[in-house]
Parts: C-alpha cells; structure tokens; sequence
C-alpha cells in the first residue's frame, strides 16, 4: 500500500483477510477488505478488477454479518450485485443471490429470501456448482424454516448433511463458519419442531463433534446453539443450561454479535425455568437491548417470547402479558408461523396461570396454537396445547376454580396427551388429579 505497487497490495490484502476470517477476526477482515477495495481503484478497470471488486465485497458481507452491521453488508450486497449484473456473470449473481438470501432472513423479510435462495440455487443447479448449491440449499432452508415451513426446509438442509461428510465437513464453500456444521444445526431446530427427538438428538451431537474437530468459533456457537434450542424444547433445562453457556461465552469472547441475543434470551430463559432468577434477567436485558441495537427483526418474535415466558415462570405476569403480545406481533408481521404458534400457546399459558383462571381466552390461545401447529406439523406443540387445555378441565384442589369436565371428556384427554408424550419424549409437568362431576 505505502508503496503503491497497487495489484500486490490488492492480492496480498485479500490473503491477509481470509486468514483472518478463519480465526474468526472480523474487525481484521473488515479492514483488510476496505484497503483491498481502495487499492483496486487505483487499477485500470478490467473484468478481472470487477470481478475482484465483487468477490471482496462478498468477503466483506460475512464479517459485517458476525458484528452486526447489517446496512453496510447490504450497501455492499447491492454494489456487488450491479457489478455482477453489468458483467453477466451468472456465478457471481448467484453468490450475491444467495447472500441476500441470508441478510433478508435476518431482517425478517422471508418472503422476498425465499425469492433470492431460489435464484441462487437455480443458478447454481444450472451451472452445476456444487459449492453455490450448498450454499444456497443452507440459507434457503432456513429461510423455509423462518416461515414455519419445516418440512421443505428439511428436504434442503438434508441434502447439505448427506453431503458434507468426509473431507467435505472442512470446507467452508465461500461462507461464514462450516456448512456441514450450520446445516446440521438448523436440521436439528426442524427436527426438533417436528418431534423426532432420538434422530435430532443424533445429530446434534454430530453437528457439535465436527465443530468442535474443526475449531471454528462461529461454527461452534450454531452448534451449541441448535443443541441449546433442540433441549428447550424438549423442557431438558439442566442439558440446556451447559451448551447455552459455552455458546454465549463464545459469542463474548469471539465479539459474535449477530448471534449474541438469541444466545443469551435460551440462556435467561433456561434458568428462569430452574429457580436461577437473579442470573436470568442480566441476560434477558442484554439479550433486548443488543438485538434493538442491530435492528434485526428475523427470529426476533423467538427472542421475545424467551423472555416472556421467563416473566411468567418469576412470576413477572404484566411483563409476561406484554412480552407474549410483542412476540406474537412480530410473528405474524413477519410469517414466522412456526413462532406464532408457540407465541399462541405460550399466551394460553399466561391466561391459565391469572388469579382467577382466565379460563375462556386459554381456551381459544390453545386451541389457535394447536390448530397451527397441527398443520405445520409441530407435533411437541400439539401435545403441549393439548396438556393445556387438560389442565383447564380438571381440578387442582387449591383454592383455583377450574371448569369441570365429564369423566369420559378427561380420559380422553389423558389419554391423548400422555400417549403423545410416550412417543415424542418430551417432558411434560405431572397433572393434577382430576375432580369429575
């Protein structure tokens, strides 16, 4: 650079910034990426300066994705993809494509990510580019999984888990962190929505053994975060508690801030549900005010109920309320169907838990849930509304009054929630014993 031998600079600049991203250095590849930039414009244009310019863009995106700094990855996206689009270079529109696809997820637009994943891996099965159909396969399926769709999503991220196996489990195929590790944990949260615990909990440990082989900070945290979700919810707090703190400890020491909130929100919440109050609200505040600060509005509804429930399990109920309403809200703002679901439910939750029983909008909050979740296939949820409901009609023998039920009403119930819990493997709390008139 001193010495304006401006090509080498350039070259020299890039290496220099995708040795820094291996070691997770974002604030490095950020300022190596710019002085790359402005050396390049001290060269003649060519398409080989072009396309330079928009390979270290790309490179840029990642980096400003881990700090949080979405509206400069955006400006960035969109010179890319002018570029690309001047040159009618299809590899590149492709990757740009595909990028975009991650940044709209993260600002919650779903619709228009799905849109752009779709181009992306258009592109990339017309030209047979193995590593744009990764990539794209990735962001796309969790776009998919954004919107509650959990099943498409599973069909694409699975393809990337049979895949990546071998030497392909070290390749980061132009990506932030390790696609046969990122894609096996958001398999996981589908898995785990799904109910099928035993094959998500197989992958899980093999989505945390990779990152752990390869040693990669980002790669590690989405490991233990899709871990962390995967044992919410299954309500295993003391499984969670463990992963969710290696997962935020990395998130601090490795300054991964665009996975900070939701980190820290499980993590509140896990302890608020095991008696550790005064260590959850610190992290809910963090897990609020940093997520406000980035602006990000995708999985946000996810965040906020976290915290919400941990009100209502402190006893918070006017937080609580307010919370579930923000979380609910937001899903439905953004088609996070998925979310809004167990936003449903958990507001059937804080109506159960009023003194008095509020037990008319329980009903219809668990009874909404449920029928969403029947048909997004959510099936730990179903079981969840329908222990809700049970509980609505039996009696607790404190000084509650709940509605009564016929004898042949709470053995079906029983009967259909207990049978759902044996084959889902989640833990559900014990039930009263019913009082029949």
């Amino acid at each position: 650079m001193r010495g304006e031998v401006w090509d080498k600079a350039v070259a020299y600049c890039r290496q220099a910034g995708t040795k820094a991203l291996a070691r997770a250095a974002f604030r490095e590849v950020v300022g190596c990426a710019e002085q790359a930039l402005a050396a390049l414009r001290h060269l003649p244009e060519s398409r080989a300066t072009q396309e330079q310019a928009i390979d270290l863009r790309l490179d840029l995106r990642g980096a400003l994705l881990e700090l949080g700094e979405l509206r400069p990855m955006l400006d960035h996206l969109r010179e890319a993809a002018t570029i690309a689009e001047a040159l009618g270079d299809q590899t590149r529109r492709g990757r740009v494509a595909a990028f975009m696809c991650r940044y709209l997820r993260e600002m919650g637009d779903h619709d228009r990510a799905v849109a752009a994943g779709q181009q992306a891996l258009a592109v990339a099965e017309s030209l047979g580019d193995v590593a744009l159909r990764v990539m794209a396969q990735q962001f796309l399926g969790v776009a998919y999984y954004a919107l509650g769709d959990h099943r498409r999503a599973m069909g694409l991220l699975r393809s990337n888990v049979e895949l990546l196996t071998g030497e392909l489990i070290r390749e980061s195929f132009g990506v932030v962190g390790y696609p046969a590790v990122n894609s096996r944990a958001w398999f996981v949260r589908c898995l785990a929505e799904l109910g099928a615990f035993p094959e998500g909990g197989a992958y899980g440990e093999e989505a945390v053994r990779i990152a752990e082989a390869v040693d990669h900070p980002i790669s590690r945290i989405l490991a233990y975060l899709g871990v962390g979700f995967f044992a919410l919810r299954q309500r295993d707090f003391f499984r969670a508690i463990p992963v969710l703190e290696r997962c935020l400890e990395l998130c601090r020491v490795w300054h991964s801030r665009v996975w900070f909130p939701e980190a820290a929100a499980a993590l509140g919440c896990a302890y608020a549900w095991t008696g550790r109050v005064p260590e959850a609200f610190p992290l809910l505040e963090q897990a609020e005010q940093r997520g406000a600060a980035m602006e990000t509005l995708g999985g946000q509804s996810l965040r906020v109920s976290y915290v919400s429930e941990a009100y209502l399990r402190a006893g918070r109920r006017q937080e609580a309320v307010h919370l579930a309403g923000r979380a609910l809200a937001l899903a439905r703002a953004h088609k996070e169907r998925g979310y809004q679901a167990w936003a449903l439910r958990l507001h059937g939750e804080i109506a159960a838990q009023q003194e008095p029983v509020e037990s008319e909008p329980a009903t219809q909050h668990y009874q909404q849930a449920r029928t969403l979740a029947e048909e997004l296939g959510m099936r730990p949820l179903v079981a969840h509304c329908h222990h809700g409901l049970g509980t609505l009609y039996v009696g607790s023998g404190s000084t509650k009054r709940w509605r009564p039920c016929t004898p042949a009403m709470a053995a079906g119930l029983t009967d259909h929630v207990w049978s759902l819990k044996e084959v889902l493997g989640y833990r559900v709390p014990p039930w009263p014993q019913p009082q029949m008139i």
